[in-house]
């Protein structure tokens, strides 16, 4: 399953070669309280989600993993899972997913998860060795595929500490002359703490400032990177309605942290199936999307 696509060695690979964790199926379902909580916490309109569809990316309030504390790492991740790859001093990042809609998935309804390990990549990039692993999850409702997602986790291998300096924001920015859909808003420290408990994220970059800025060298708490990913989904949500959206695709590509200001924003094209959407703070682009409508 290994691939290396680079003609120089990559030590990474030694460790992932013949490494094939078995598929693995869970069942759950996605209630509509968590939906509604997910709506609160991130000021959406909560009336919205009463059809019953669960919105594109609503399924990560189901499905979690919750080990006993003794089982955390230093950084508040497990300290080992089904699919975390056996490679040395790892450190695991969130990098992007694609989610696609088969058919409808709906809320309060007995959901089967259908999980596997695609591809495992080994790169070399300007801050080191990286491996990339794109976990598959397929969720079927009665018997019917309704949803597709493929992660894409960045794993490293350091025994701690910051891999690169980041800049926190110090103007605001101003949204797009062209955007069909802008709104600037900024995430306190309470809504990342309820975001974390309402996704089972224990990651101390998102509520121990202490850890984020003297052990991983941020200037402050991080914004969760699917946090940002459903603020941009919620603006095609509410443009086409949250049953339209058939796919939903992403990439975080710098952090922001607490009580930044940002501008969540996006173009829809000339036909108004598709639209590609950002997340830009004054430092940096932090994520960027693409979603296609049925």
């Amino acid at each position: 399953m290994t691939q290396n696509n680079t003609a120089e060695s990559i030590e990474l690979a030694r460790y992932v070669d013949g490494w094939t964790p078995e598929p693995v199926e869970t069942t759950d379902r996605v209630h509509l309280e968590r939906v509604i909580q997910l709506a609160r916490t991130l000021d959406f309109d909560e009336a919205r989600f009463a059809d019953g569809i669960v919105p594109i990316l609503g399924h990560w309030t189901a499905f979690q993993d919750w080990p006993a504390t003794s089982e955390l790492g230093l950084d508040g991740h497990p300290a080992a899972g089904h699919f975390y790859p056996p490679i040395p001093d790892r450190r695991r990042m969130f990098a992007g997913s694609t989610v696609t809609s088969h058919s409808h998935l709906h809320v309060d309804t007995e959901t089967a998860r259908r999980s596997s390990v695609e591809s495992v990549t080994p790169k070399r990039g300007g801050t080191g060795e990286m491996l990339f692993v794109v976990v598959r999850h397929d969720f079927e409702q009665n018997g019917r595929l309704c949803r597709t997602e493929q992660q894409q986790i960045v794993y490293r291998s350091d025994s701690g500490g910051p891999t690169r300096t980041f800049e926190q924001a110090t103007k605001q920015v101003e949204p797009q002359a062209d955007s069909t859909w802008a709104t600037t808003r900024s995430v306190a420290t309470p809504t990342l703490f309820r975001y974390s408990a309402l996704t089972a994220n224990a990651h101390r970059i998102h509520y121990d400032a202490p850890y984020a800025t003297g052990v991983e060298g941020y200037p402050g708490l991080v914004v969760h990177g699917p946090l940002l990913a459903t603020l941009m989904a919620d603006l095609v949500g509410r443009a086409w309605g949250d049953a339209e959206v058939g796919e939903f695709s992403f990439r975080l590509k710098h952090p922001l942290f607490a009580d930044d200001l940002f501008v969540v924003e996006g173009s829809v094209d000339d036909a108004a199936q598709s639209a590609a959407l950002s997340v830009t703070g004054s430092v940096a682009t932090a994520a960027t999307a693409k979603a296609v409508r049925r």
